[in-house]
């Protein structure tokens, strides 16, 4: 047996659902861990209970400890009776289970058992590791015992009262401690022989006397991980950031970086170098050059064998970080064993002069170099030395001080550091149908009829017809659909195979069409058909001549067009950064401007070790439309400074900014993974135009072991508005283009377009230098997003049931109204149902003043920052391991069958009850329509009775009488209503619905 065990304390609950018909509740908590089961005592009459009870778990294989979950019910007793309401519940994964110099009290939002549960509330936990092993574990409480047992006796008064003397006792004489009190049932207690009285036992164990243990904790109780979005004032370029507006000083210039903070920079450009002297024994010379100031220094690349080499390199060194005033450019020849030198210049940062955009560029000069006896000879290179912002030209390209390695600043490496915008490809969704073909004859067999089909490659895309029947003129006149992009360097290969055997195809002929050549259109106009020859090789098929030449052979008739009227999908559906289609004739002009600010970070979690402590090596990627930015590597710094700002021109205010924060992996080695910290979302149209929104975001990570909070990104947001006519009319027009709703895809098609589209646009930007690589695109585009998870799942589900929390609670309320619960609401109620039937012609103005006054009273409580990741919407907090392991399983899964079975199994309880719940629906639907299909023709009789009757009455008796009446008799008094459904609700769920026809 092991010595691990697992405490939990029990603290305290606040806001439960009053469960009883006194309106209060007498809870107690049931906790549950590998098939161990604690009570707490029982709190009468009390919605906000005080435990501060301690129970010990026993750990059987503590190498499983990870997998296991913690739960803890909370019921409620009723007197009198077996029943026990439930109250919510809290589940804690092993994940999440520390040491207990570790924990720190939590309080859990209670979970609900169902949708229609009405749990609420908090409980408080602290649950903690502990190994010792002069600590029992607490007995189990059997699971048939009832909660009366679990009445509090005046014997456990005295037990509280001391607890709590001993710790005011202890927390007035060292104030700066946090006194935790673990209360454990003695050894003694926990092995009394069981008594004739189940009350007795119970009593005994969970409120006999107990020994109080002190435990100190010295310094600050670390709280749980704070997910939520902060509002910064920084002072930038433009000024302090005050209620959203940029407040200048009188005597500060307006420059075009306003969004973020400006830094000085030093910038050096080494431009080339003329009459260098040889230094090798052979009369060679493979110059280099180093930029040093202080403790930094940048180097350029080697050139082989040349005395007027041509480096054309900028580096720029932080004015902040500077703790020298002198700049020392020297020249090196590179060897094997120890680098010769050649010569150097120094510059004193005092002379360096100041250059601000938008002045032209500083001309570079001629500097002569001097030697290690202070002589200069001939020997010159060519520099231009200054300083100036992130506003400089000469700041995307480059190598800043804190991207400098001590290694060779090699292209490659300086690359990999640097900002660069890209621009992702123009994609075309390709339609071609295959119509049919002519003359499809087999050389190996001219007799025998063909089972043709048609292969389809464009690309890495492969498509094929279904196989024709056996005919020398096969017919198919199916439709197909790819993703191309501009310039249209791919081709259109079309092959013409005959399925002779089971996995046997033999080639038939081969035609090549450029897709440059292929018609385009932009809405949904006829395109025209072709006829095309076959030839037996790509390069036949590839050479016009001798296709013209050819006056007999196999044809194929196809159509093909460009669709231009489309916009095609590269990123989720569900965060579109851009909605409009493909042609540039279609674009509609711009609505705005988009400004971000990419400022800093601050508290990121190292994701390497260098020199023997942990570091990161981050950059920002942001993505708007077909526009990408990446910002400079900063290496070695959990508290990066990128202050880069970016622009983008808005077309539509319903799209998606995505910023997302990475490691750089490929600085060095150059075969590693950049590494996720954490993306942020900014919906467009949740901003108000030309506000200035500066905040710090959570930077959350979903890993295989749980959320994690990875550090805070702080960024500068600002929405300019162009054309205020033009954005309010775009709330009027269609979110997609009007070949959408003409000619609609399918969701499966676009989803298997949307693949495409994003393989191809990972090979476009992974041309790129420096290369966005695979692993950055599927993460900025959500890529995965498709693929089944259980916590997503969940959260889906529960988002649907509160959107109808809404409709749930007007219907609750209305009851109340009739049940007379507060006799002065009923009474207006009256009122205003009378004022309303009588003048009917309120009814309309009356409920849109309702929503307007609504409107502008929830103005007070508009959201004051961006919506971020909201992580209980997202069932983060509370998903257990298994479902996180189960989200990041590869698909095809590569897991042990069993767990798969397990899984599946958990899929299936699931599946069965959302089955449930839409068969129920469906029902309900189908009751409604078996009142006029005679599917019960009695129901159905009476019902048509009825309706004549109704008519009859309706046709004698005032509307406004009939609807007032009708109104008065569904807010009866309780004391006229019987506890029995009613008759119309009687007749409706005895009509039969389409469930007894299902297999």
């Amino acid at each position: 047996m092991s010595n691990i065990k697992l405490g939990v304390e029990v603290i305290s609950a606040h806001g439960l659902f009053n469960a009883d018909k006194q309106n209060s509740c007498s809870p107690f908590v049931e906790l549950k861990f590998d098939n161990q089961i604690f009570r707490t005592t029982t709190k009468p009459n009390d919605p906000n209970p005080v435990w501060h009870e301690s129970f010990y778990f026993a750990v059987s294989d503590p190498s499983f400890l990870p997998t296991r979950t913690l739960e803890a019910h909370v019921y409620s007793y009723q007197d009198g009776t077996d029943a026990k309401p439930f109250l919510g519940k809290v589940r804690v994964n092993g994940t999440s289970f520390v040491p207990r110099s570790e924990a720190a009290p939590f309080n859990y939002p209670l979970e609900k058992r169902s949708v229609f549960s009405r749990a609420r509330g908090e409980l408080g936990l602290r649950v903690f590791i502990i190994e010792d092993p002069s600590i029992t574990p607490s007995l189990p409480t059997p699971v048939s015992e009832s909660p009366r047992s679990y009445i509090p006796s005046p014997r456990q008064e005295p037990v509280k009262s001391i607890i709590t003397a001993a710790a005011n006792m202890v927390a007035a004489d060292k104030p700066k401690a946090r006194t935790l009190y673990n209360v454990t049932p003695s050894v003694n207690q926990q092995q009394q022989p069981t008594t004739t009285m189940n009350y007795g036992m119970q009593e005994m164990r969970a409120a006999a006397p107990m020994s109080p243990r002190v435990v100190q904790y010295n310094g600050p109780s670390p709280g749980p991980s704070d997910f939520s979005v902060k509002e910064t004032s920084p002072f930038l370029g433009g000024g302090r950031i005050i209620g959203g507006r940029i407040v200048r000083g009188t005597q500060r210039p307006v420059g075009t970086y306003d969004l973020v903070e400006e830094m000085r920079f030093l910038f050096v450009r080494v431009v080339k170098a003329r009459d260098l002297p040889d230094r090798d024994l052979t009369g060679s010379l493979d110059p280099y050059v180093e930029v040093k100031i202080g403790n930094f220094k940048g180097v350029t690349r080697h050139l082989d064998k040349n005395s007027d080499p041509e480096w054309n390199q900028v580096f720029a060194f932080a004015r902040e970080n500077l703790q020298s005033n002198v700049l020392e450019i020297v020249v090196k020849d590179k060897d094997l064993v120890l680098d010769d030198y050649v010569g150097t210049v120094r510059f004193d940062l005092h002379e360096v002069r100041s250059r601000v955009p938008p002045d032209s560029p500083l001309a570079p000069e001629w500097y002569r170099l001097e030697n290690k006896r202070g002589e200069k000879k001939r020997a010159e290179i060519m520099l231009a030395v200054w300083e100036g912002t992130q506003a400089d030209e000469a700041f995307s390209d480059a190598v800043f001080s804190d991207s400098l390695t001590s290694s060779d600043s090699s292209d490659i490496i300086s690359a990999n550091l640097r900002s660069k915008v890209y621009h992702s490809p123009r994609l075309w969704y390709l339609r071609v149908n295959i119509i049919e073909a002519q003359d499809v004859i087999i050389v190996s067999d001219k007799s025998r009829l063909p089972e043709a089909f048609v292969r389809i490659q464009i690309g890495n895309q492969m498509l094929k017809t279904k196989v024709a029947q056996r005919s020398f003129h096969p017919r198919w006149g199916q439709e197909f659909m790819f993703v191309v992009a501009e310039p249209f360097e791919d081709q259109m290969i079309l092959s013409v195979e005959d399925h002779s055997a089971n996995n046997r195809d033999e080639p038939v002929g081969k035609a090549v069409i450029p897709l440059s050549a292929i018609e385009r259109r932009t809405d949904d106009r006829t395109f025209r058909s072709r006829w095309f020859h076959l030839e037996d090789t790509i390069s036949d098929a590839m050479d016009e001549d001798k296709a013209k030449k050819v006056k007999f052979a196999t044809r194929l008739h196809l159509a093909a067009v460009l669709e231009g009227g489309y916009h095609v999908f590269d990123e989720s559906t569900y965060y579109s950064s851009d909605l409009r289609p493909t042609a540039r004739p279609l674009w509609k002009q711009a609505i705005g401007v988009l400004e971000l600010g990419i400022l800093s970070a601050n508290g990121l979690h190292p994701v390497k070790t260098r020199d023997g402590k942990g570091t990161s090596d981050t950059y920002v990627v942001a993505k708007y439309g077909h526009k990408w930015v990446r910002s400079r590597t900063v290496i070695n710094s959990l508290s990066p400074k990128y202050n880069e700002q970016y622009t983008w021109e808005v077309f539509d205010p319903a799209t998606v900014l995505t910023i997302c924060v990475f490691d750089n992996g490929h600085f060095a080695a150059g075969n590693g993974r950049d590494q996720t910290i954490g993306k942020v979302r900014i919906r467009l149209s949740t901003l108000q135009t030309g506000r200035v929104y500066t905040h710090a975001y959570p930077l959350l990570v979903l890993q295989p072991s749980g959320l994690k909070k990875r550090g805070e990104l702080h960024l500068a947001v600002r929405f300019t508005c162009t054309s205020v006519s033009n954005m309010m009319m775009k709330y009027t027009k269609p979110l997609l283009p009007k070949m959408h709703y003409t000619q609609p895809l399918s969701v499966n098609l676009q989803e298997m377009l949307r693949v495409q589209a994003l393989n191809i646009i990972v090979a476009r930007l992974g041309r790129s230098e420096p290369p966005l690589r695979r692993e950055v695109v599927e993460y900025m585009t959500d890529a995965k997003t498709h693929l089944f998870s259980m916590r997503r799942s969940k959260a889906n589900f529960f988002r649907f049931t509160a959107v109808f929390s809404g409709v749930m609670s007007v219907w609750k309320w209305m009851g109340e109204v009739c049940s007379w619960t507060t006799p002065v609401t009923t009474a207006l109620v009256h009122v205003l149902y009378t004022m309303l039937v009588m003048f009917p012609e309120m009814i309309l103005p009356t409920v849109f003043l309702y929503m307007a006054v609504i409107g502008l009273w929830n103005y007070r409580f508009k959201p004051r920052f961006p919506p971020h990741m909201d992580t209980k919407l997202s069932y983060a907090e509370s998903v257990n391991a298994d479902e996180l392991d189960e989200e990041f399983d590869i698909f095809p899964t590569m897991k042990a069958p069993d767990i798969v079975k397990m899984r599946y199994d958990r899929l299936r309880i699931v599946a069965g009850k959302i089955q449930s719940v839409v068969g129920d629906i469906a029902a309900q639907g189908e009751r409604v329509q078996a009142l006029l299909s005679w599917r019960d023709p009695r129901a159905t009789s009476i019902f048509v009775t009825f309706c004549f009757i109704v008519a009859m009455v309706l046709y004698i008796t005032p509307f406004k009488l009939f609807a007032l009446i009708s109104g008065y008799y569904f807010m009866r008094h309780p004391k006229l209503r019987h506890r029995i459904p009613s008759a119309p609700l009687n007749f409706f769920r005895r009509l039969p619905a389409m469930t007894d026809s299902m297999l």
